[in-house]
């Protein structure tokens, strides 16, 4: 019997022929992480947009889970440090472009657990912005924990989509003149995950799709050379469907390695769409809100999808946050987060397999973005209430603009309100 025909029942059903002397442990299941760049909740088909193409996503939400209460940082070093590390910002977020030297990241995780680990797409936490206080002293992508990387900005920025200016495996790339940056990316992870196919793997695709400037793609019809290089915010729509098609690449790659059974697939966006977008959706116009701490700027799609132990074409409406993502890893491959590891995430494995699970009561948030004259902010919220740290409350159920505070508590909001201060309290800086 093949391997993979031994594995059908997926994760954990490799022992249905228990008593068996030839039966083998069942291999440690793959992880791959895609993250869209400023790539809002809105965004998606299967969300609501509806003029996108996104026929690859919305496939992946109808065989695995689609959560509707998924929520970033609003600004992308803050969300890719509390991603990577598993911690909220007040514990160590330093400054913006920058992972701070030291950090445990889930790739170290998962390399302690015998994984081989990949990182493809925007780096961005090596101190390569200019003006930045921790220019040159962030963590390089091996420091990280990635055993192989393809990726934008590490040490210098440069470009991203057409004439790509990348880095792999601590080497400057050859010249890509007239490539298109995501095509190098995906081409590199579907390789990998090929070259890796035998042994247990964790890719992180952090893409450099949907992030201005926005330009033409090779998909994009009628566009002039000049398209390659002035953004124009008309081509969000086909940056949109390139990202989709990007994210479809990878995703069928694992099918046509024959690893669906063995691989956990994520997806998800790292903070609001560009306040120069407004998408079309079921609800009416929807204005991004990136930078900023409104729903718009923190609302984000996620999808989980795990052939054979994954719940198939399932809503979950739970909170999470992105310090669940790696409690979540942990739990679904064994690997081990550090015993003094700050517990800020809480796995949702269980919300994943379609269970019910242990769903966090609030989401908490310490934004310092460090970056753009952009305004700190901490707050703790749930489905319904926001509490800021300077005092504001709002029902965001009828205030989702949050426009106006409220003044008067009811017995209900005061105790809300009560659990809200009182996480804030723990939360120090």
């Amino acid at each position: 019997m093949r391997r993979r025909e031994f594995l059908a029942g997926g994760v954990g059903a490799g022992f249905a022929g228990a008593g068996l002397a030839t039966a083998q442990p069942a291999r440690k299941p793959n992880v791959v992480l895609i993250m869209a760049d400023d790539f809002g909740y809105e965004c998606l088909g299967c969300n609501g947009a509806t003029t996108y193409k996104t026929p690859n996503l919305d496939a992946l939400a109808r065989r695995g889970v689609r959560y509707t209460n998924a929520h970033a940082t609003p600004l992308c070093t803050p969300t890719r440090v509390q991603l990577m590390t598993g911690k909220y910002n007040h514990r160590n977020y330093t400054e913006f472009g920058a992972l701070k030297p030291g950090e445990f990241t889930f790739a170290h995780m998962m390399q302690k657990a015998g994984y081989r680990t990949c990182a493809v797409g925007k780096w961005q936490l090596a101190g390569s912005v200019p003006g930045t206080k921790q220019r040159g002293v962030g963590q390089l992508p091996d420091e990280a924990g990635f055993d192989e990387h393809c990726l934008w900005q590490v040490k210098t920025r440069g470009e991203r989509y057409w004439d790509p200016v990348l880095v792999a495996n601590g080497k400057a790339l050859p010249e890509k003149k007239g490539q298109f940056g995501p095509d190098v990316f995906a081409e590199f992870a579907a390789q990998f995950m090929e070259t890796n196919r035998a042994r247990p793997f964790f890719l992180y695709y952090p893409m450099a799709l949907t992030h201005d400037p926005f330009l033409a793609t090779p998909r994009s019809k009628g566009f002039r050379e000049e398209d390659k290089r002035r953004s124009d915010p008309k081509w969000f729509a086909d940056f949109t469907a390139y990202m989709d098609e990007k994210a479809g690449q990878v995703i069928a790659q694992v099918d046509k390695l024959g690893l669906g059974r063995d691989t956990l697939i994520l997806f998800t966006g790292d903070n609001g769409t560009h306040p120069s977008i407004t998408t079309p959706t079921v609800n009416g116009p929807y204005k991004g809100g990136k930078g900023g701490t409104l729903m718009n700027g923190t609302h984000v799609p996620l999808i989980t999808a795990w052939r054979g132990r994954g719940a198939e074409g399932k809503v979950n409406e739970d909170l999470i946050d992105f310090t669940d993502v790696m409690p979540t890893m942990a739990e679904a491959t064994g690997a081990r987060m550090p015993e003094d590891h700050p517990r800020d995430g809480r796995s949702f494995l269980a919300q994943i397999e379609g269970k019910k699970g242990n769903p966090r009561e609030w989401i908490f948030c310490h934004y310092d973005p460090r970056w753009g004259g952009r305004t700190a902010a901490r707050w703790v919220m749930d489905k319904r209430w926001k509490l800021y740290g300077d005092g504001r409350f709002f029902d965001l159920q009828r205030d989702v603009e949050e426009k106006t505070p409220i003044a008067e508590l009811t017995p209900e909001m005061r105790a809300v309100r009560g659990r809200f201060e009182s996480v804030l309290a723990r939360m120090k800086a």
